[in-house]
């Protein structure tokens, strides 16, 4: 179904819901964990208030208290005030608060007599903060509020609070843009939650974080995700029936055309084994790493095999389907060859071999779709981290204070290194169903966690977290394994 985004309704009950409830991850501007709070604390009745919110989540406003200052007017909670009637005409759409550069221009303009040029010079010289500039239209503004009968005293102060708020003030077009591509995509996880999903992780393949964020919204929604499958993926991440296929690109080790060749070949017939894979296909368009990986990735469930009984037969399957190729490609393969010795029997991996462990199952997802899918080392104890108030690792990075934090996922680049004075420490990543963090371990603390350490093990650091550069750090101090 194509739809014109101009034929998007603006009052759409569904999508103002969506926003009102802060379920808005994966939607453009929206999805962090403090916007999302935001949202539920607005409670926007109209596409119109989501342009303010766009204005408001940011440094300025959220440290200054203009953001509370704002809902608390927008909700009753606070009297809306102006320093002279003709403000309400500007500030009225933002409860008296100076939101928007747009805002600093009108009232030059309206109260102060400026031309648009003028008023655009305040604006500048205000976000530039240009003293000598801003001194003389200071001088401008005053007089021209007075020939409009405005005390001087009044337009003193006037003048003190575009200064003031020039700081936070935002470009009302920008924010407007914003909201509407958000207004635009929240519509469409509203009235179209499995195609926008399924979209939307299509757009994250390669960034393990955001795939497996996604995958829980998904579960969230009550949109199953299935694994891959060498007879139902496409390229991408696709509707199937209630839920969602995980796209073939998204297998570590398989390039495009080893995709291509699967899909064309998968048009004559399913491929009913692991030998029926690697006969049609061949093996100098998908090598024998990209098989183990989509075994391991769980893309041949629908043959009905095991994972462990096809990675045992693998290097023998995989010999075969060279000498058949080399044989085809030598014009040598009669019609009578195909059940000869060219061709592992069927039954070679269908062997009754028992399946790995499900921990080693989840772990090759893990290495091989870059998340955990059918399961997760952390459901076991997801509620009690939400009992003992233990954050997700996305709101911790959310927040750029430098502070102590207590975090909890599953441990994965378990890393040894020597520092420059020979001692060993440790470096890991932390993993929760919402993101990761680098973790530091510094030689005191590796000397007490180092021998029942591992990855895929469940655990609880304490430590600080540092913000000094892009990427936040956790320094340990306290490590306590789970699993």
């Amino acid at each position: 179904k194509e739809i014109s985004l101009q034929e998007i309704p603006y009052q759409d009950a569904k999508t103002l819901e969506l926003l009102r409830s802060g379920q808005t991850l994966g939607i453009f501007q929206l999805e962090s964990s403090g916007m999302r709070k935001l949202l539920v604390q607005l409670a926007p009745e109209s596409f119109e208030d989501l342009i303010p919110l766009v204005a408001l989540y940011r440094p300025g406003p959220l440290g200054s208290g203009m953001t509370e200052d704002f809902i608390q007017r927008r909700h009753g909670e606070k009297e809306v005030t102006y320093l002279h009637p003709r403000l309400e005409e500007v500030l009225k759409p933002t409860y008296g608060i100076i939101l928007y550069q747009e805002q600093v221009m009108q009232i030059c303009s309206r109260l102060g007599g400026f031309s648009l040029g003028e008023a655009d010079l305040v604006r500048r010289a205000m976000g530039k903060k240009k003293p000598e500039v801003l001194a003389a239209m200071r001088q401008k503004f005053l007089a021209g509020a007075e020939a409009q009968g405005i005390e001087v005293q009044v337009a003193e102060k006037i003048f003190d609070l575009m200064e003031y708020f020039a700081g936070y003030g935002f470009n009302k077009s920008h924010s407007a843009a914003y909201a509407l591509v958000a207004y635009w995509t929240a519509y469409f996880k509203a009235n179209y939650p499995q195609a926008f999903m399924a979209a939307l992780l299509t757009s994250v393949i390669g960034n393990s974080d955001k795939v497996g964020l996604y995958i829980e919204e998904c579960k969230r929604m009550g949109i199953p995700v299935y694994p891959p499958d060498v007879n139902k993926s496409q390229i991408k991440f696709t509707e199937e029936g209630e839920g969602i296929r995980f796209g073939l690109l998204a297998v570590k080790n398989l390039g495009e055309g080893a995709i291509a060749a699967i899909l064309q070949e998968r048009e004559k017939a399913p491929f009913t084994s692991l030998s029926d894979f690697c006969r049609r296909l061949d093996p100098g368009v998908i090598n024998k790493r990209a098989v183990e990986s989509l075994i391991k990735a769980g893309a041949f469930a629908s043959t009905g095999q095991t994972r462990r009984a096809m990675i045992e037969s693998l290097p023998t399957v995989f010999e075969n389907s060279q000498r058949l190729a080399a044989a085809r490609r030598e014009g040598q393969l009669s019609f009578f060859d195909l059940e000869g010795d060219f061709i592992v029997p069927e039954t070679e991996d269908r062997r009754p071999v028992e399946e790995y462990p499900p921990a080693t199952l989840l772990a090759m997802e893990k290495e091989y779709l870059g998340v955990y899918l059918t399961g997760n080392p952390l459901d076991p104890w997801k509620e009690k981290f939400k009992k003992n108030g233990i954050p997700s690792i996305m709101e911790i990075i959310e927040d750029d204070r430098e502070r102590q934090v207590v975090a909890g996922g599953v441990v994965s680049a378990w890393k040894r290194m020597v520092t420059k004075a020979g001692k060993l420490m440790a470096t890991f990543r932390l993993e929760d169903m919402t993101g990761s963090l680098e973790v530091l371990v510094f030689p005191k603390l590796y000397e007490e966690v180092h021998e029942t350490a591992g990855n895929d093990r469940v655990v609880v650091v304490k430590g600080r977290l540092d913000t000094a550069e892009e990427e936040k750090k956790l320094l340990a101090s306290q490590i306590r394994w789970l699993s």
